[in-house]
């Protein structure tokens, strides 16, 4: 078999839709994706470029964990990746990823598979492609984009979901994936090696765990601003109510008003619940540390993006003036290397990693075991399309084979656009359920394509 063609398309969602608040950053999204499909095809039939094809549109509704969606040429499956974005420039984004991807097409997909850390370091340093980085913005979303299409269609070959498959990888493979270039001073292969080989023999115990249990989860649900306080309470209470051990506030936009939200939340969810905050970048260093001052009564268990997500000594320097509260950050990060050097300074307590702002599976990996060596817990942002379908994969594989806990470790959990995934998300009493269906979980179905397919106007 090769790679035989991609289909790229630009999808997006109003957020009207489903958000009637905003963030302190973001206050009109149109949210998005860069959506692209890698398809299979026998050798000696020839090889199709890039184009959208119509594959027929599959039956309405959501297919359930462990149903395997028909595949569009009959029994081989394709693979599926996208780059969440917020509407203008997800043109521009989904042009990268086409130009990525077509350097697969015609390639034995048996060889890209079994070599993926190869493809890794061969897309990522690409000399030409590092002008336009290095390692960073578009370009880097875009390659993983494509190394995310890769492994889906990997763990549908292999028959098994995304964080099952790498759960159950060799410690030397796995380390085979990660790149160390730029990480040794901190992270060297061999420490790696060690540190996945101390889980190996108690990972069937966790991935059992993960069957039985799911992965805790907490909502974004209740705290967007804009909402009217008795809208606020509502939602709170029904967090508490749906299982919820977390909950997330907005935060920025005036000291009197959060001291007032704050207020409400922590007298609907009692003392037993978390509350963290989210600044969206909204604030200079000393008013970072003097409005989470002004919130300290209600014990938030973090601030989030408390300034711009690339200021190093800010992030430091916030960290200690506002501790024991702990700094979260993570999802706007460009690269490994960003990562490592926040972790070194201090500047971050909590770890959120992104399933699309970086390149792929290959690069959360080595930012997965990067925390674990400083002892740091993972958190991963998932608000937007498909981002809770794709980075549950990446905290259940790193509870199984890297941190082998779930202690301080929660998963976003937003309670919007999983009606278009072929396997959406499931929760049960505030935790995610372990997907059982074979892939990474990022496959839309042909429907939501077709109907929010971008077409310029608007």
């Amino acid at each position: 078999m090769v790679i035989s063609g991609i289909d790229t398309v630009d999808v997006r969602f109003p957020t009207s839709q489903f958000l009637d608040g905003s963030d302190a950053m973001n206050p009109d999204p149109d949210y998005s994706a860069a959506y692209l499909r890698v398809d299979l095809g026998v050798q000696g039939r020839g090889v199709q470029g890039r184009g959208v094809q119509d594959h027929g549109v599959q039956e309405q509704g959501v297919q359930r964990q462990g149903d395997h969606p028909a595949a569009p040429d009959g029994d081989l499956p394709s693979g599926h990746a996208f780059v969440f974005t917020i509407g203008r420039g997800n043109d521009i984004q989904l042009a990268a990823v086409a130009s990525v991807a077509e350097r697969l097409i015609g390639r034995p997909v048996r060889a890209v598979l079994d070599d993926l850390g190869g493809l890794w370091r061969e897309l990522v340093h690409d000399s030409q492609l590092r002008w336009l980085g290095p390692e960073k913005g578009v370009m880097q979303m875009a390659i993983g984009a494509v190394v995310n299409a890769m492994w889906d269609l990997k763990a549908k070959l292999a028959g098994k979901p995304l964080w099952l498959l790498l759960s159950e990888m060799p410690s030397e493979a796995l380390v085979d994936l990660v790149d160390f270039r730029y990480l040794t001073d901190v992270l060297t292969p061999e420490q790696a090696l060690s540190r996945l080989r101390r889980w190996e023999d108690s990972r069937g115990e966790r991935i059992e765990a993960l069957r039985r249990n799911g992965y805790p989860a907490y909502t974004t649900t209740p705290g967007w601003l804009g909402y009217s306080d008795e809208k606020l309470a509502r939602l709170c209470a029904e967090a508490v109510q749906q299982g919820f051990a977390q909950i997330k506030l907005k935060v920025g936009g005036n000291v009197a008003d959060d001291r007032r939200r704050m207020a409400i939340a922590r007298e609907v969810v009692g003392t037993e619940i978390r509350i963290a905050t989210d600044a969206n970048q909204r604030w200079e260093t000393a008013e970072a540390i003097e409005w989470v001052r002004q919130l300290a009564e209600f014990d938030p268990v973090w601030i989030e993006e408390p300034t711009n997500p690339d200021d190093l000594l800010a992030h430091a320097e916030i960290a200690r003036g506002v501790a024991p509260i702990r700094v979260a950050t993570g999802e706007h990060m460009a690269n490994r290397v960003m990562f490592k050097q926040f972790l070194q300074a201090g500047a971050l307590q909590v770890a959120q990693i992104d399933a699309t702002r970086v390149a792929g599976v290959n690069e959360n990996l080595a930012m997965l075991l990067l925390a674990a060596q400083f002892d740091v817990p993972v958190c991963p942002h998932a608000g937007g399309v498909g981002l809770c379908e794709a980075v549950q994969h990446l905290s259940m594989f790193d509870y199984v084979a890297v941190s082998g806990t779930v202690d301080g470790r929660v998963i976003e959990y937003v309670d919007h656009l999983h009606e278009h995934f072929v396997t959406p998300v499931e929760l049960r009493q505030g935790n995610y359920v372990a997907p059982l269906a074979p892939g990474a979980g990022t496959e839309m179905l042909p429907a939501s394509l077709e109907r929010y397919r971008w077409s310029g106007r608007g």
